[in-house]
C-alpha cells in the first residue's frame, strides 16, 4: 500500500510543477508583411525551456483536424510543415465543440490562402 501512495504522490507533484510552470502555454503569430508563422511554447525548465519555431507561410501544407472521440474525446487542430510534420496548434485542455474546431481550422485556412 505505501507502493501506491509514494506513486501517486510523484504523480500530484508532477502535475503540479506541470500546472504551476505553464508548460505547453504559448502563442501563434501568422506575420503576413515578412510571410512568417511564429509558434512559441513554455517548456519544462532547463536547457530546452523555450520552444521557439519559425517558418516561412509558403511552406505550410495543410491545416487538419484530427477528432478521436470515446470517453476522452479529444478534437486537435494541426497544421502540416514541408519538412517538419504536423504542429499542433491546440491545447490539449481545450475542449471545442465540433462546430467551433471547424471554424477555427476554416478561418485559419482561408487566412492562409489569402496571402499565398
Amino acid at each position: 500500500m505505501s507502493f501506491y501512495g509514494i506513486a501517486g504522490l510523484f504523480i500530484s507533484s508532477y502535475l503540479w510543477c506541470t500546472i504551476s510552470w505553464n508548460v505547453g502555454s504559448g502563442y501563434d503569430r501568422f506575420d503576413i508583411k515578412d510571410g512568417i508563422v511564429c509558434i512559441f511554447r513554455w517548456g519544462f525548465p532547463g536547457k530546452n525551456r523555450r520552444v521557439f519555431l519559425r517558418f516561412l507561410i509558403k511552406d505550410i501544407q495543410s491545416v487538419r483536424i484530427e477528432v478521436k472521440e470515446g470517453i476522452y474525446a479529444r478534437r486537435v487542430l494541426y497544421m502540416d510543415i514541408r519538412g517538419q510534420g504536423a504542429i499542433p496548434l491546440t491545447r490539449t485542455d481545450e475542449n471545442f465543440t465540433p462546430r467551433e474546431m471547424e471554424q477555427k481550422a476554416a478561418e485559419l485556412a482561408y487566412f492562409l490562402a489569402c496571402t499565398n
